[in-house]
């Protein structure tokens, strides 16, 4: 059985990060959702319209085995002011799967939420001060347990096969990567 995935987006969302997470992991075979917060065409952070496949209410009670989260301003407010996600998210880590955020959500969404915990965490460094110090990480992607964050627009390749090497294998990655011709290693 495929992997599967759930990517919420709103307006302003950021839609380099949302359609790279969504891409590279169809690419893997992962099962993508992606549910709107709200009506289910947005407009994206730079004024990309995107189609969702349902919208956030829909996948109530559903289980994915990864919830990733794309940033962008103000996508990611809107994400962090859904009541349903926030129970999702809170959920997802209470079960231990697997939990990704992008650029702005690392910190709006999942530190307000006090959902990072007290481990190594990254962002786009215009919200690193919401972060705690001690949890601040300047890698361009890091792993941590079961959360995996990164740091903005052009991290967003790297954050995908993170995310694919999570779910599938670090195998599965490299062959999804390969014919990307991605600048940086795995």
């Amino acid at each position: 059985m495929s992997p599967t995935a759930l990517v919420p987006i709103a307006d302003g969302s950021e839609e380099i990060e949302a359609v790279t997470i969504i891409d590279v992991l169809r690419r893997a075979g992962v099962k993508v959702t992606v549910a709107a917060v709200g009506k289910p065409q947005i407009t994206a952070a730079q004024g990309v319209r995107l189609v969702a496949d349902t919208t956030l209410s829909a996948c109530r009670g559903q289980t994915f085995d990864l919830i990733a989260l794309p940033g962008g301003m103000p996508g990611a407010e809107h994400l962090r002011d859904s009541d349903l996600l926030r129970d999702l998210l809170g959920e997802q880590m209470r079960s231990k799967r697997l939990v990704a955020a992008i650029c702005a959500a690392p910190a709006v969404v999942l530190a307000h939420h006090g959902l990072l915990g007290q481990r190594p965490v990254t962002c786009h460094p215009a919200f690193f001060e919401r972060l705690e110090p001690s949890w601040r990480s300047e890698e361009r992607v890091v792993v941590a347990d079961q959360l995996i964050t990164s740091r903005g627009p052009g991290t967003a390749l790297e954050f995908a096969l993170a995310l694919v090497g999570a779910l599938c294998g670090a195998e599965q990655a490299a062959r999804v990567a390969a014919p990307m011709l991605p600048a940086t290693g795995l």
